[in-house]
């Protein structure tokens, strides 16, 4: 089995790159929603953000930019992308062995131009086109993970860690959404519902199963339970629960709870009802709750070994 230190960095990596990639992607949509002066696109996105950095309830411009640098930029903010990149980039420095050059030099390039003196005046020059090389760069990073590190439990750790951040990630960004039925900003805008599927990076994927015609029960019926968007919370727990599968040693039944857990929330959303997605106690809140508790089981399992099982007897 994996030391547990190492899978611990491994498992966070995933967990670090996908934030860094969500939260410059919500940056992006609400800057180009301020460009566009569409107001509601511009007050949607900053709902979404609202949970990461505190700002005015206000729609101009200059509001939301220095709420997207705070998210982006601000190294004070825990959850920012150059935070992100920066612990992403440390547990890769401590498991160095365990990666391949290519995944190594890809990361560390990036946290490299973040942290530079010249990011802050990119930025400001040009935040979209900031952004959207950031997001290409993480792509990337994940690419040279597929194509060149070894398929054992280093890549599965860390590719768990990759889709249970991305499955918590749009469980909250469909929550903040739509989950408020009061609400003031409708979302039955178009530009607003095409804003939240930029922020999901499903717009193209919807138009081709549904069209041209957006609603917000297909928009939440796609991100939710699509089986094959790699965005999708149902894609995302099904490939969890895949690695989990893989990486519980037979026989040994603490070792399976992750992936009983996995395998229920699955289950849930395969047989799921729409109606069961919004309101109080509803679906969406269910897999924040069971996320959480995947990510405990984790630890349990894997990486915080009861005191008795790491000390000679």
């Amino acid at each position: 089995m994996m030391l547990a230190r190492v899978a611990d960095s491994l498992y966070w990596i995933g967990r670090y790159v996908e934030r860094a990639e969500h939260h410059s992607r919500l940056c992006d949509v609400m800057l180009t929603a301020a460009l566009d002066q569409n107001l509601a696109a511009v007050s949607v996105a900053r709902r979404a953000i609202s949970a990461f950095v505190d700002a005015e309830d206000s729609l101009g411009r200059e509001v939301s930019f220095a709420a997207a640098h705070t998210l982006v930029l601000d190294r004070g903010n825990r959850g920012s992308v150059v935070a992100s990149l920066s612990r992403a980039r440390e547990n890769a420095r401590q498991v160095r062995d365990q990666i391949t050059t290519e995944t190594w030099e890809r990361l560390n390039l990036l946290y490299l131009r973040v942290i530079s003196a010249s990011a802050e005046r990119a930025f400001a020059r040009g935040p979209a086109t900031f952004l959207q090389s950031i997001i290409a760069d993480l792509h990337l990073f994940k690419g040279a993970v597929d194509a060149t590190m070894s398929h054992g439990q280093g890549w599965r750790f860390l590719l768990l860690g990759v889709y249970l951040e991305r499955a918590q990630l749009i469980a909250r960004l469909l929550t903040v959404c739509f989950g408020d039925q009061s609400a003031k900003t409708p979302l039955e805008d178009h530009m607003t519902q095409v804003s939240v599927l930029r922020m999901a990076c499903a717009l193209e994927p919807y138009l081709r199963v549904y069209t041209a015609e957006i609603h917000t029960r297909n928009l939440l019926e796609f991100l939710l339970f699509d089986e094959e968007f790699p965005h999708s919370v149902r894609f995302s727990i099904k490939r969890m629960e895949d690695h989990l599968t893989t990486l519980a040693q037979p026989g040994a039944a603490d070792r399976s709870r992750p992936e009983r857990l996995a395998a229920r929330l699955s289950g849930r959303l395969e047989f799921a009802d729409m109606d069961e997605t919004l309101g109080p106690g509803a679906l969406l809140s269910t897999v924040a709750q069971e996320c959480s508790a995947i990510h405990d089981a984790v630890y349990e399992t894997f990486i915080s070994y009861p005191l008795e099982q790491r000390l000679p007897a």
